[in-house]
């Protein structure tokens, strides 16, 4: 009996562990993105800034931007007034991303056309688990800086 008893322990933990690995893995990401825009820019780079909140249970990673503007678009981060380019940025669980002015941002290089205030520039944002998200930047005057207001 102790042999069957302890049998029967030893699946009912095993089992529940299993089931434990599992609700983990359905934690996902819920991605909105908020607050979006372009400074005009005045040369042949502009920046992209925004804020994507996570509401679900799951981090996610934003991995790299595309878009028609440019294919030169990268992903930087600014720490100590020093701006490098990065592979990726996290997008924590319950709580988000925030890419704006004089710190971490998009940066788009050797622009196809000059876009103008008023015009919207589509990215695309590619994130490791949520996939691609559409997302279009109005373009603002070349000074906007929406945390200034």
């Amino acid at each position: 009996m102790n042999r069957r008893t302890a049998l029967a322990g030893v699946l009912t933990l095993t089992t529940g562990l299993t089931l434990a690995g599992c609700s983990s893995s359905s934690d996902r990401p819920e991605l909105k993105v908020i607050g979006a825009f372009m400074p005009q820019p005045v040369n042949d780079m502009a920046a992209g800034f925004l804020v994507v909140q996570n509401h679900g249970t799951g981090a996610d990673r934003l991995t790299s931007v595309t878009s028609p503007l440019s294919d030169d678009v990268t992903i930087h981060e600014t720490k100590n007034q020093v701006m490098r380019k990065v592979t990726s940025f996290d997008v924590p669980a319950g709580g988000e991303l925030d890419l704006e002015r004089g710190g971490s941002h998009i940066m788009f290089a050797k622009l196809k056309q000059q876009p103008k205030q008023g015009q919207k520039v589509s990215v695309e944002l590619h994130f490791e688990k949520a996939g691609a998200v559409k997302v279009d930047l109005p373009v603002k005057e070349t000074t906007h800086n929406p945390k200034k207001q």
